[in-house]
């Protein structure tokens, strides 16, 4: 199923001028020889490699054990991931090799099966081909290669997830039909741009995603709702920057943290909005003030039963909280300042009981890195701004915006105001 429509990739993409992309490149090997303990005689041998490849052609190809260090760095800087104690273990396939619509399918069909495995979900990375000057290459427009469909209904309202409601509108509109009896968790095909902007649309062989059904450990009632999710969070419409290199096509995958799901996923009231619908398949009464603390609770531990019970990887926001402090200590260890945004980092349930909630964070846009759009988060990635200061101050502190707290910033002009009154 094929439709032709304008190139959308091209105004999603980072615009360097050749002077910022041979920084960016320069600044890339040498942290690659510096951090993987090489020669500087190597070092410079291989930047006038680059920079001559960067002359002549404005481009030019990592290695692929360069390609594999910026994948794993990339992650390791990316500000809104709680995840990435283990960003040494992501597992790198170099795909560049791979440039049609119907290879990467089926490649995104191995990547998917591979990073569940026996249910412990290996953080996994497929790269497809970087841009080259003004070719662009193929690319995954899909926002996740897992995705439930979300269908407008006659009457008002919508069936499924809200989010998806125009992803399921163009899937139908390339030929794809929902089941006879459309379902709240009805899986989506993926769509496929291939370079010539053209739209391919691709349903992944049964068995490809791995589903877990949703119960309650105490209240049989639950299981009613008929909730269940994926067990592989795959981001694919995300492109991935390395020294100066565009990788628009580069899904990845981590596992679930339970709240992701939970207190999000189900309970926002732009998703699933089921916070009443699980509070009376529980029996919480909806009319005090504290019930959807409760409901959320109860999501929480519904997800992380289910999915434990299945075998599959999922961690709690308490476990991730520590395992991120973890992560921050090893990179003080090794002389970096992590880079992160607080209100990505800080779990939607219990924050205040989770140890980040307190950790003074700074997004410092390092690269490698990922990013969505140049217009949003990838408009300030640059060599330049790897030579932000680290943060001094403390959680609600004077001492600079380090934190993506909503109320650091206020608490912090009013202790300046205030200061500045005391000495009139």
């Amino acid at each position: 199923m094929v439709a032709t429509v304008t190139h959308p990739l091209r105004q999603r993409l980072r615009r360097l001028d050749p002077a910022a992309r041979r920084a960016e490149a320069e600044a890339f090997i040498r942290q690659f020889h510096a951090e993987n303990e090489l020669s500087d005689a190597t070092c410079r041998a291989r930047i006038r490699e680059v920079v001559r490849e960067l002359d002549r052609t404005g481009h030019y190809d990592h290695t692929p054990a360069e390609l594999a260090f910026g994948a794993r760095v990339a992650w390791r800087n990316h500000a809104r991931c709680i995840g990435r104690l283990y960003w040494k273990s992501l597992e790198v396939v170099d795909c560049r090799h791979v440039t049609d619509p119907d290879g990467i399918a089926a490649r995104v069909a191995e990547h998917m099966i591979a990073a569940h495995g026996d249910g412990r979900v290996r953080s996994t990375i497929s790269v497809f081909a970087p841009v080259r000057g003004d070719e662009l290459p193929a690319h995954i427009e899909s926002r996740q290669i897992a995705q439930y469909a979300g269908y407008m209904l006659p009457g008002g309202g919508i069936l499924g997830d809200p989010i998806a409601v125009e992803a399921t509108r163009a899937a139908i509109e390339l030929g794809w039909r929902p089941p006879d009896a459309p379902g709240m968790f009805d899986l989506l095909p993926i769509t496929i741009c291939d370079a010539r902007g053209r739209r391919h649309l691709y349903e992944l062989p049964a068995g490809t995603i791995k589903e877990v059904r949703i119960e309650h450990p105490s209240c049989a009632r639950f299981a009613e709702l008929g909730l269940r999710w994926y067990t592989v969070p795959c981001v694919s419409a995300m492109s991935m920057t390395i020294g100066g290199i565009e990788y628009p096509c580069a899904p990845f995958n981590g596992f679930y943290m339970a709240s992701e799901i939970a207190s999000r996923n189900f309970a926002d009231e732009t998703r699933y909005d089921l916070l009443r619908p699980a509070a009376e398949a529980l029996g919480i009464d909806a009319r005090g003030t504290l019930w959807k603390d409760r409901v959320i609770t109860e999501l929480n531990e519904a997800v992380l039963h289910s999915y434990r019970k299945a075998g599959v990887a999922i961690v709690d926001h308490h476990m991730a909280s520590e395992q991120f402090l973890d992560f921050v200590a090893k990179e003080r260890a090794a002389g970096r300042e992590i880079s992160a945004e607080w209100s990505w980092i800080v779990p939607p349930q219990a924050s205040a009981a989770c140890p980040v909630y307190h950790l003074p964070m700074r997004e410092r846009n390092l690269v490698p890195n990922y990013y969505a759009s140049a217009s949003g988060d990838g408009a300030e990635l640059g060599a330049k701004s790897a030579s932000h200061p680290a943060a001094v101050a403390g959680h609600h502190g004077a001492g600079g915006d380090v934190s993506k707290c909503p109320f650091a910033g206020a608490l912090g002009f009013m202790a300046r105001r205030f200061a500045a009154v005391g000495r009139r």
